[in-house]
């Protein structure tokens, strides 16, 4: 089977309004694509991040003091015996009292730097404060150094700016501040004059939030051996023994009331597991997988839809012409191949300037956005799907053309 393309360019050119407009929609569908692609599987891949915390065993209390001008030493008394409380529970494994927690949506975070005169900051991480029990509570791995002592834990009350001597950092945090490794007993500076000192490393510990910025900072955070006893409210970590979850988050409430009626815990979202933590903060990045993926089939559906359309509407036309051929002698799989040969030049074309617009489409939302570099492998992947979408586009219609009988030929137009 011999196909002279030279034919089929003259063709084209003859219609040359209906070429450049399937060639354009392919060109724009190929660069909408790869970029969602790639956008789905960056946030597919967020979906899954570890966040180092034991996520089946672990909840978070958020206690709201209800007479919130009480003096600190007054409130980290009710803390103490409220997390005293929430130890003795049968399916509690441990508490701990917090400032936030990893995947919260939003908390603490500082610059830091490794000389207290440096002026641009090394980099951005998440601050968490707890006491000796914060690591065991969330599960925490250490990989490095120890854990705090009692004595180490210092007492923040509200609106109290402290930097302990000593820090817990995760791995991420440790390697981006020293590269070179060893970053147990190093000491670097966190927007304060007073340093701090490495004393443990915990292998992964996800930040609060999952934005943009926090991604270029994933992981960086450390623990501070501090009660922050805000009057305002504290946040109780609870680890519940394996597969006593329900029966910790149902015995815990009752057990904080139960030593202090002054306080409130929202019922419908005072008291979450992991479950609901997580797919809370992920809901952006769910919705925007949902949106992306349905913006692909659209347009890909459109682009099909398109090519059958035009495609169809060249058979019409022709079919005096196609007559013509198969009384001359051309057999049903050369007209076929002559459909298909043709709808390949114009999708080439069209995955040709549709590359073009994909990297450019990428280097805009890179600067606008704070986007990361695409893999060409997306590219790759998008032109192959584009270029098989427009092969079984014009399947039908170019089958319907082969069986165009030479009878054809001598009907008049």
């Amino acid at each position: 089977m011999n196909i002279q393309i030279r034919p089929i360019l003259v063709a084209l050119r003859r219609h040359k309004a209906g070429t450049l407009l399937i060639a354009l929609q392919i060109a724009l569908t190929l660069a909408i694509v790869c970029n969602a692609l790639f956008i789905i599987h960056q946030r597919l891949s967020n979906l899954s991040q570890a966040s180092g915390v034991d996520e089946a065993n672990v909840f978070v209390i958020t206690n709201i003091w209800a007479n919130g001008d009480q003096p600190t030493t007054q409130v980290d008394a009710q803390v103490r015996a409220d997390l005293l409380a929430l130890r003795q529970l049968p399916a509690v494994l441990d508490a701990t009292p917090g400032s936030s927690y990893p995947l919260k949506g939003g908390g603490w975070d500082n610059f830091v730097m490794l000389t207290p005169e440096q002026v641009q900051p090394t980099s951005d991480v998440a601050v968490y404060t707890g006491d000796e029990h914060f690591v065991d509570t969330l599960g925490l791995k250490l990989i490095e150094g120890r854990n705090f002592r009692p004595d180490e834990v210092m007492l923040m009350g509200t609106q109290q700016a402290i930097t302990p001597p000593s820090v817990i950092v995760s791995k991420a945090m440790a390697d981006r501040l020293f590269p070179g490794g060893h970053a147990l007993g190093k000491s670097f500076y966190s927007m304060s004059p007073v340093p701090t000192t490495i004393i443990g490393i915990v292998d992964t510990l996800q930040r609060q939030t999952v934005d943009n910025f926090s991604r270029s900072h994933a992981k960086q955070s450390l623990i501070w051996p501090l009660r922050a006893d805000d009057s305002r409210g504290v946040y109780y970590i609870v680890r519940a023994k394996p597969g006593q979850l329900a029966d910790a988050m149902r015995e815990a409430p009752k057990a904080l009331i139960a030593q202090n009626r002054m306080r409130i815990i929202d019922p419908k979202d005072g008291i979450q597991d992991y479950a609901t933590i997580r797919r809370k903060v992920y809901d952006s990045d769910r919705g925007m997988v949902i949106l992306m993926s349905i913006i692909c089939a659209v347009l890909l559906a459109i682009t099909a839809a398109g090519i059958v359309g035009l495609t169809s509407f060249w058979v019409g036309q022709r079919r005096k012409q196609i007559g013509v051929r198969r009384a001359l002698g051309a057999r049903q799989r050369d007209i076929l191949a002559y459909f298909l040969t043709e709808n390949f030049l114009i999708s080439a074309a069209g995955v040709v300037m549709g590359t073009v617009l994909a990297i450019a489409f990428n280097l805009w939302t890179k600067t606008r956005f704070e986007m990361s570099n695409m893999s060409m492998a997306y590219v790759g992947v998008g032109v192959i799907v584009l270029l098989l979408l427009g092969q079984g586009a014009v399947l039908a219609p170019a089958l319907r053309a082969s069986r165009v009988s030479p009878v054809e030929a001598t009907r008049s137009v």
